[in-house]
């Protein structure tokens, strides 16, 4: 598949369209009227994702996942998008369930092909209903994943982006993401990050 040089995937990782998926789609929304990228959303919700079994399907076979379910279809848009922003809702500390498995069952692509990843640009971020409920814990799981997969990590920089951008919802959803200009700014300044990557 041949890789998309301005298009960023945008992959929301809570079930709810809440808090969330308004940040991602805000970020895609501001990096296509401001630096014109290509977006894609994707977002858990609704979505059918089994867990990884370890079964070591795609170690042998080298085909992908032996699981047939809704990352079918996001396995074709991970390896075309040049750049990834991963949002995820804070669980307990940390990213969600789903995006966990989303980056767990991307075993499959790397065994499929080791470089798939290799040279992307990545940035994320977390929504919590705590002003200090474990986002930059969840954005660092996120940069982890990017780093183990050869994905250049890319954050809005010091003073007030450090990791990624940290959203504060109050526990108001998605009203209470809008109302985060703080943490809004800090996904803009993500998104400028990542177009100068794209330059």
């Amino acid at each position: 598949m041949v890789e998309n040089k301005n298009l960023i995937l945008g992959i929301c990782g809570s079930p709810r369209n809440q808090g969330t998926e308004f940040a991602v789609k805000y970020a895609l929304n501001y990096a296509t009227e401001r630096f014109y990228f290509e977006t894609e959303f994707w977002t858990v919700r609704s979505k059918t994702i089994k867990f990884c079994i370890h079964c070591d399907y795609c170690i042998r076979e080298k085909k992908g996942c032996a699981h047939v379910d809704n990352l079918k279809e996001l396995y074709p848009k991970l390896e075309k998008a040049k750049f990834f922003l991963f949002g995820t809702p804070v669980f307990q500390g940390n990213i969600s369930g789903q995006l966990k498995t989303i980056i767990d069952r991307c075993r499959a692509l790397v065994a499929k092909n080791p470089n798939v990843f290799k040279g992307k640009i990545g940035g994320a971020l977390a929504v919590g209903g705590d002003r200090c409920g474990g986002q930059e814990i969840a954005i660092r799981s996120i940069l982890d994943f990017y780093l183990q997969n050869h994905i250049i990590c890319v954050s809005g920089g010091a003073f007030g982006a450090n990791l990624g951008a940290c959203l504060w919802s109050r526990d108001q959803g998605k009203r209470g993401v809008k109302e985060d200009e703080g943490g809004l700014k800090a996904i803009r300044k993500v998104i400028k990050r990542m177009a100068e990557f794209e330059k």
